[in-house]
């Protein structure tokens, strides 16, 4: 079973962009530092498309290879970006940003997720934890922290 760890955001927006997104590139740097491999799931194509865009605007010193989902070289870059079924080969990491629990979550060893400050977010956020516990998951939470320092503004 996968470990499943909740970032509680105080705040919807983090240096003008989601703070859910801006957390979940500093997430996918720090799986890249420790050579983990990961996929990043958003919701939307429009939602995968801004997660790269901000990726591409990382400092050239935390530069991050990534690619969307379908793009790239054929295993995929170290950070994978898909808006449906996630590509899960040779990936221990998922960083979710779908409203959903994925059916293919045991697949992954950590999980990474998000309770936002929006009310209606934070309620499909207790859904997915309720999904997500009745699976057999190991959950924890933990308070957003932030790293000024991974990205520019």
């Amino acid at each position: 079973m996968a470990s499943i760890l909740f970032h509680l955001l105080e705040q919807e927006q983090h240096l003008n962009q989601p703070a859910s997104f801006m957390l979940a590139c500093q997430l996918a740097t720090d799986c890249y530092r420790q050579r983990q491999r990961c996929v990043i799931l958003t919701g939307s194509k429009a939602d995968a498309e801004a997660i790269d865009d901000l990726l591409w605007q990382q400092p050239v010193d935390a530069f991050v290879p990534h690619n969307l989902a379908g793009e790239g070289p054929a295993n995929g870059a170290p950070v994978e970006i898909n808006w449906q079924q996630a590509n899960v080969n040779n990936r221990a990491v998922l960083i979710n940003l779908s409203n959903n629990m994925p059916d293919y979550a045991q697949r992954f060893r950590q999980i990474y997720d998000f309770v936002p400050a929006e009310e209606q977010a934070k309620q499909q956020a207790r859904e997915r934890y309720k999904h997500y516990r009745a699976a057999g998951h190991q959950l924890a939470t933990t308070p957003a922290k932030f790293n000024h320092e991974t990205h520019n503004g």
